[in-house]
């Protein structure tokens, strides 16, 4: 089998490069793939483990989570390259369950949240993604990386002095190593010169055994201890929803941002009932559930290049083995290596050039504000579905407001056979945020007797627009005016046959 060089690669397309059979072939895009798993499966585990204890159940729960979560959404997720694990916007989620009702009404929560996310897989959620303005998708990627490095300040905060140069050198290795080389993954280079800098030297510093007990066994079938009735149902379910939302709206924004990242397509449907199936699996071996990471995912497919669902897969593996196998070889890994890899990806994550005053200079003031907005709102609720919610709304209203002020009307005074007659030529969108200003455009008591109001330049999108020209024609009636209306297209001729005079005008 011929060897391929480095350059090697640039003549396969990105869709080539995501193939499994052909990574398979080839011994230097391999190793990219299990050194990029590796190093994804050694950022997992204090992140796993913090998740774990937001949630407030044991840190084997947010581990095995991350290895059934990790390995089955390789198999069935339609993005590779994507990490699915347990994440912090599900602990938040699903926190005050664990509180009020214990670890089994958790675990059966998180198995009825897959279930919910088959069915949304299965009835087209993905498709609403269509509905996310660029500048939420920015918001979003921005508010996520403002989030990663707001994750890592704890780990900075009453630790010994000595952190912070072996912070610093971490960051010079993962900043730097990649312009003299990219044979090795700069993150994993960086864990393995502070991991025997702090063991050779004897530095005491923060570790990642700190952070919670490792498991010393594989995860096994788990079935949650609860009664099968209709009272456990409206227990979980709130909790259940919630958690099949958030998980699905960060995986599929997750899967949209590798889509930009790599040049390729992913498929967003299965996508979605891959990560129900993630979870009812995490749910039966005692996992906490999960979704994307984008953190990991950004560590995986920036910072070391890795393409296809082996990373993915290993990741699980490497996890898995590092924490039962190797935990004593792990629990000595400095947390300073750790904050550092994830300081590189926030850095890599950021778009920086959404920012620029040139950029801003040229965006629209709208645009911005929407950006803004959902990062402002994401960093405050540290909650991405909040934000991406609220950022989607502002951009609507934005949008209704803009569309609203296109709609114009021209008023014309002819003389016909004696007859003097007003038109009224309107030209534009008509729904409610447009009809409402629409009535307000008429001469009632000024116009001759005869009026025509032109619509040939228009649509009629909603009911509101139909109680608007309903008022129109009643007020002119009102002053003893004749009124007709003409050049509506066809779909608004079937909306105004189908509800004019039925809506109760409301002016």
């Amino acid at each position: 089998m011929a060897v391929e060089t480095a350059g090697d690669a640039t003549s396969h397309t990105p869709e080539q490069l995501q193939s499994v059979r052909e990574t398979l072939k080839s011994p230097r895009r391999l190793k990219t793939e299990v050194l990029a798993g590796l190093v994804v499966a050694l950022a997992l585990i204090p992140e796993a483990i913090a998740f774990s204890i937001i949630a407030g159940v044991d840190p084997r729960l947010g581990l095995f989570a991350s290895f059934t979560m990790a390995v089955t959404i390789a198999f069935v997720g339609g993005r590779p390259a994507m990490i699915s694990a347990a994440t912090g916007a599900i602990a938040l989620v699903i926190a005050p369950l664990v509180k009020s009702h214990g670890v089994d009404y958790f675990i059966a929560a998180v198995i009825l949240a897959g279930i919910f996310q088959i069915i949304l897989g299965l009835a087209g959620v993905a498709k609403l993604m269509r509905f996310i303005p660029r500048s939420v998708m920015v918001g979003f990627v921005n508010a996520l990386a403002i989030l990663i490095f707001m994750s890592q300040v704890p780990e900075l905060l009453g630790v010994p002095w000595l952190v912070y140069p072996l912070v610093a050198l971490s960051l010079v290795i993962v900043f730097g190593l990649p312009k003299l080389t990219k044979a090795v993954p700069a993150p994993l280079v960086a864990i393995v010169v502070l991991t025997v800098i702090t063991v050779l030297a004897a530095i005491t510093v923060p570790t990642v055994g700190d952070k919670g007990e490792l498991p010393d066994a594989l995860p096994s079938l788990f079935i949650p201890n609860v009664p099968f009735t209709l009272d456990t149902l409206q227990v979980i379910f709130p909790f259940a929803l919630a958690m099949a939302f958030v998980g699905l709206l960060e995986s599929l924004m997750s899967a949209k941002l590798v889509d930009d990242v790599t040049d390729t397509r992913s498929h967003k449907t299965r996508e979605a009932w891959g990560q129900g199936v993630a979870n009812i699996v995490t749910g039966f071996t005692g996992g906490m559930g999960g979704c994307a990471m984008i953190g990991q995912t950004m560590i995986n497919v920036k910072a070391s290049g890795a393409r296809t669902r082996i990373s993915t897969f290993l990741a699980g593996v490497f996890l898995l083995i590092l924490v039962v196998a190797l935990g004593g070889v792990v629990s000595v890994i400095p947390m300073a290596a750790l904050v550092a890899v994830m300081i590189f990806v926030s850095w890599a994550t950021f778009d920086w050039h959404s920012i620029h005053p040139r950029t801003l200079k040229m965006m629209p003031k709208s645009e911005t504000t929407v950006m803004v907005a959902t990062v402002i709102v994401t960093v405050a609720t540290h909650n991405l579905a909040i934000g991406v919610g609220v950022g989607v709304l502002v951009a609507m209203v934005l949008f209704a407001r803009r569309v609203a002020h296109l709609v114009t009307v021209e008023r014309t005074v002819t003389t016909v056979e004696g007859h003097e007659t007003a038109t009224y030529v309107v030209n534009g969108e008509l729904f409610f945020a447009s009809s409402n200003d629409l009535y307000t455009q008429f001469e009632y008591a000024l116009d001759p007797d005869h009026v025509v109001i032109d619509m040939h330049a228009s649509h009629l999108w909603d009911a509101s627009t139909i109680a608007a020209l309903d008022a129109i024609t009643e007020k002119y009636h009102h002053h003893g005016k004749d009124v007709k209306i003409i050049g509506l297209n066809d779909a608004s001729t079937a909306m105004r046959e189908r509800l004019g005079g039925k809506l109760r005008a409301g002016h």
